[in-house]
C-alpha cells in the first residue's frame, strides 16, 4: 500500500474520530501524527515540525495579545459606549453588539469576542426584556463573519494565506480577507435583526449569567454597606492613650460611634486599653469625624469610600464566605476592620441577615464583603480559608472599563496590526514582539500569558499540520482533486468554488474549523492546479467556507459557549445559520472571483 492511500485511510480515520466526538480533538490530532510515524508515511522529525511551524507560534501569541486587549477593561469600555449611544430598542441594540463582536473578533480572534461581550449581551437582553436566546446567535454568527476582516481574525485565515504562499501565489495581505468580511458581517447582521425573531427561539438559560457589571451594586443591595467608616489611627501625643472604647468621651460628637480599635498586628481590641499604633474605626458625619480627629490628635488612615466608587482600576470589592476548618472560625471582625494586605473587612453576614457595626466572632458559612487593591483580592483565590463568590478577575474584567495598562495594551496592539499590514516582519515574528512587549510592560503576567493561550487549539494545530504536508507530499490530496475534478468537469470554476465550499463547510459543522482547514487546504491547491485555476480565488472560498461554521454548536467553542446562557437546543443553530450560510456561499461566489479573478 503506498503513502498516498495510507494517508487517505488515516485523514478518514481523524475524519471518524473527530464526528464521534468521545475523544478530546486534541488527542485525535496526536494519535493522528502517530499514525502518521507509525505506518513510515513520516519521519519523527517531520512528525513535530508542526509544533515548531510559524502558523503555530503566531497563532498561540494572538491568544497573548487578546488577554492584553480584554484583560485590561478594553471591551467593557466598548461595551459601556454601546450601551451609552444605542439605547435600549432591539434592533439598535442588536447592530451594536453585533457590530463590536465583529470588530473584536478581527482583533482577538472569535472565541475570545464571544467569551468578553457574553455577559455584557445577556444583560442587555434582560434590561430591555427580550430572552438571550435572541441576541446571543448574532452575536457568534457576526463575530464569525468578522474574523475575516483582518488576517489575524482566526487561525484558518493564517492557514490558507500560508498554503497561497507555498503554493507559489504570494500571501494574503493583511486587510485583503475584508473585501468578503465587510458584506458578510452587513449581511450577517440585517439577517439576525429581520428574521432573528422568526428564526430563533424564545429561550432563557436554566442558569442565566452573573452581570457584574454592576458588582458593587448588587453587594449593596444584599449587605448594608456602609459609607461613613473611618480609620484613624492614634499617635504618641493623643489623649485618648490608656482608655478603653468605653471611656471615650464622645459627648462633644453626639452621632459619631466607635465601631471597633484594632492593633497594629491586625487583631480586634474589645476591651484592651487604646495604645500607640491602635486603629479606631469610626462612624459618623464627616464634620463631627474632623472634629474628634482634630481634637484627640489623630491621623486618618482610611477615609470612607462610597458604595458606587468600591469598585475602581485600583481597588475592588469581594464576598467571601467561611468554610468549614476555616482557621478564622472564633476571630472576632467588625466593619471597617484592617486586615493583610490592605484588605478591609466593610461588611458581614450570619444566616442572611446583616451584623451591622457589631462585632463577630466568626462561624462556618458566615459572608463577608471585602474591599482592597485587586493584587490582594487575587491572592484570596489561593486562600483556603475563605470561599469566593465570585472570581476576582472576573470582577475586574466586567466592571473596569479601560483600566491603568489599557492604554499601552492598545498600543501594543496597533504596533503589531501596523507591522502585519506593512509585511515589515513575518507574521509569526510581529506576534512575537507584541507578546513580548505586553509581558514586558507587565498588561499581561508570564503565568497570566501562559494561561491565556488556548493549548487545545495549539496541540490541535501542531499536531494536524503533518497530516496536511502527508496527503500533500504523498499524492492524497491529488487523489482527492482528482475526484472532485472529475465531478465538476474542466473549465468550470464556479462549479469548482461551489464544489470546495459545500465540501469544507459540511466537514466543519462536526469538526474545528481549524482541523476542517488543514485538511482540505492541500486539496483545494491541488484541485486548481489540476484545473489550471488560480489558487488565490479557491483559497480565499475555504477561508470563507471554513468560518462558516454555523449550522451545529460543536462547530466552534463560541458556539458552545452560548449554548447554555442561551437556552439554545442543538437543533436551534441551524434555521438562521443555514440563511447566514447561503448569504456567505452568495457571497463568495460573486466577489471572490471579482478580486481574484480565474
Amino acid at each position: 500500500m503506498d503513502d498516498g492511500t495510507v494517508s487517505l485511510i488515516i485523514l478518514g480515520l481523524t475524519v471518524v474520530l473527530f464526528v464521534w466526538n468521545r475523544l478530546p480533538v486534541e488527542l485525535v490530532a496526536v494519535l493522528t501524527a502517530l499514525s502518521l510515524w507509525a505506518t513510515g508515511v513520516l519521519d519523527f522529525t517531520e512528525i513535530l515540525a508542526g509544533f515548531g511551524d510559524p502558523v503555530v507560534i503566531f497563532i498561540a501569541t494572538l491568544f497573548v495579545v487578546s488577554e492584553g486587549v480584554d484583560s485590561t477593561g478594553v471591551t467593557v469600555w466598548a461595551g459601556q459606549q454601546i450601551v451609552r449611544h444605542a439605547g435600549t430598542t432591539r434592533g439598535r441594540l442588536l447592530i451594536a453588539v453585533t457590530g463590536l463582536s465583529a470588530v473584536l473578533s478581527a482583533l482577538i480572534t472569535l472565541n475570545g469576542a464571544v467569551a468578553a461581550l457574553l455577559p455584557l449581551v445577556v444583560m442587555l437582553a434582560v434590561r430591555i426584556g427580550q430572552p438571550p436566546s435572541r441576541m446571543l446567535m448574532p452575536l457568534t454568527f457576526a463575530g464569525s463573519a468578522g474574523s475575516l476582516l483582518m488576517l489575524t481574525g482566526t487561525p484558518v485565515n493564517i492557514i490558507v494565506s500560508d498554503a497561497a504562499a507555498e503554493a507559489g501565489a504570494g500571501a494574503f495581505p493583511f486587510f485583503s480577507f475584508a473585501v468578503v468580511g465587510v458584506p458578510l458581517v452587513i449581511g450577517t447582521i440585517a439577517l439576525s435583526v429581520l428574521l432573528g425573531p422568526k428564526l430563533l427561539p424564545a429561550a432563557r438559560p436554566a442558569h442565566p449569567a452573573a452581570d457584574l457589571a454592576v458588582h458593587a451594586q448588587t453587594l449593596s443591595a444584599h449587605y448594608s454597606l456602609p459609607d461613613g467608616l473611618y480609620r484613624l489611627r492614634v499617635p504618641e501625643l493623643s489623649p485618648l492613650l490608656g482608655r478603653t472604647a468605653d471611656d471615650v468621651d464622645l459627648t462633644p460628637y453626639p452621632d459619631v460611634v466607635i465601631v471597633g480599635i484594632q492593633d497594629g498586628n491586625g487583631r480586634a481590641r474589645a476591651d484592651a486599653a487604646i495604645d500607640v499604633g491602635d486603629v479606631l474605626v469610626v462612624s459618623g458625619p464627616t464634620e463631627q469625624v474632623d472634629n474628634l480627629t482634630t481634637d484627640s490628635m489623630l491621623a486618618v488612615s482610611m477615609a470612607p469610600t462610597p458604595v458606587d466608587s468600591l469598585i475602581s482600576r485600583d481597588a475592588g470589592v469581594v464576598e467571601v464566605v467561611i468554610p468549614p476548618r476555616s482557621s478564622l472560625v472564633g476571630e472576632t471582625v467588625f466593619p471597617g476592620m484592617h486586615r493583610a494586605h490592605d484588605l478591609v473587612v466593610i461588611a458581614v453576614q450570619r444566616m442572611g441577615k446583616d451584623r451591622g457595626k457589631k462585632h463577630t466572632q466568626l462561624a462556618e458559612g458566615d459572608a463577608l464583603v471585602v474591599y482592597g487593591p485587586w493584587p490582594a483580592l487575587d491572592e484570596l483565590t489561593k486562600d483556603r480559608d475563605v470561599l469566593l463568590v465570585d472570581s476576582p478577575e472576573l470582577v475586574r474584567r466586567q466592571a473596569v472599563a479601560w483600566g491603568p495598562k489599557a492604554s499601552v495594551a492598545v498600543a501594543v496592539l496597533a504596533a503589531m496590526v501596523v507591522l502585519l499590514a506593512t509585511g515589515a516582519v513575518p507574521p509569526a515574528m510581529a506576534g512575537l514582539l507584541a507578546a513580548t512587549a505586553l509581558v514586558l510592560t507587565k498588561v499581561v503576567g508570564p503565568r497570566q500569558a501562559y494561561r491565556a493561550i488556548s493549548w487545545q487549539i495549539v496541540v490541535l494545530i501542531g499536531a494536524l499540520i503533518p497530516l496536511s504536508a502527508a496527503i500533500q507530499s504523498s499524492g492524497g490530496a491529488d487523489r482527492i482533486a482528482d475526484l472532485i475534478i472529475d465531478a465538476v468537469g474542466p473549465g468550470r470554476p464556479y462549479l469548482l468554488l461551489l464544489a470546495l465550499f459545500v465540501l469544507t463547510a459540511a466537514l466543519g459543522q462536526m469538526v474545528s474549523n481549524t482541523a476542517t482547514v488543514l485538511i482540505v487546504a492541500p486539496i483545494a491547491v491541488a484541485a486548481a492546479e489540476g484545473t489550471a485555476t488560480s489558487v488565490q480565488p479557491v483559497l480565499m472560498l475555504v477561508a470563507v467556507a471554513g468560518a462558516a461554521s454555523l449550522l451545529t454548536p460543536v462547530s466552534t467553542p463560541a458556539n458552545m459557549m452560548i449554548m447554555s446562557p442561551g437556552g439554545y437546543r442543538f437543533g436551534d443553530y441551524w434555521k438562521l445559520g443555514l440563511v447566514v450560510m447561503t448569504w456567505w456561499l452568495l457571497t463568495a461566489m460573486i466577489i471572490v472571483p471579482l478580486v481574484w479573478p480565474f
